[in-house]
């Protein structure tokens, strides 16, 4: 079971955590509401015939109307409704990929929005033959999981399964990914699983997601 929406083959299955709420719907951007139902372990689950590229919201209680904190892409930013993502539609082409050793990696650390003069992940396809020139066979992406507005360091990051709007599609990222592989060029992602930016976090609309005992 994974929490978000997974989408699979026409139906999407929607999963969220809220051991606090009374009640869960489902609200599509067609202003159709469903209810969800919980289970023992309070996960609220649905499953729709859906289509790619939809929206939602889930409603807390009938009313509260929040994005799914586990979105895997918000087009609108950090308090707009969540997107609905095909991940099996995309057709990588990296299959001779076979990685790097850590002994031979020559990292270089960029900005997705600052590296190019686009600031998305195409600017960052379009200098890739750049970045071979310069010897590099490795980069490291500062954060790009979903923040408030369209510049940050990354490190406010309140989306971690969602790529920055601002940036591209899921599908540019991946993009990203695949060119650079052809090009034999490795990529690290810097991630932020200790904290969420303070704008945008619903998460404690929901549940205790987060504990002081660490």
């Amino acid at each position: 079971m994974r929490i978000g929406a997974n989408y699979f083959n026409s139906k999407c299955e929607f999963i969220v955590w809220s051991p606090l709420a009374e009640s869960m719907y489902l609200l599509m951007d067609n202003n159709e509401k469903t209810e969800m139902e919980k289970d023992d372990k309070d996960y609220w689950k649905i499953s729709k015939s859906v289509t790619p590229g939809s929206k939602y919201f889930y409603l807390i209680n009938g009313n509260n109307q929040k994005p799914d904190p586990a979105s895997n892409y918000q087009p609108d930013g950090i308090h707009g409704p969540s997107e609905i993502v095909d991940h099996n539609s995309f057709n990588w082409s990296d299959f001779n990929w076979k990685g790097i050793p850590i002994r031979d990696m020559i990292i270089y650390e960029l900005h997705t929005g600052t590296f190019s003069r686009k600031g998305n992940f195409k600017g960052i396809i379009d200098k890739l033959d750049y970045l071979l020139e310069l010897g590099i066979n490795m980069i490291e992406i500062m954060p790009v999981a979903q923040f408030p507005g369209k510049r940050n360091w990354g490190y406010d990051g309140v989306y971690p399964f969602a790529v920055q709007n601002s940036y591209g599609t899921c599908d540019d990222f991946k993009d990203l990914i695949n060119k650079c592989h052809q090009k034999n060029i490795g990529v690290i992602l810097d991630v932020v699983y200790n904290h969420l930016g303070p704008e945008g976090n619903y998460t404690t609309q929901y549940g205790p997601y987060f504990t002081s005992k660490y």
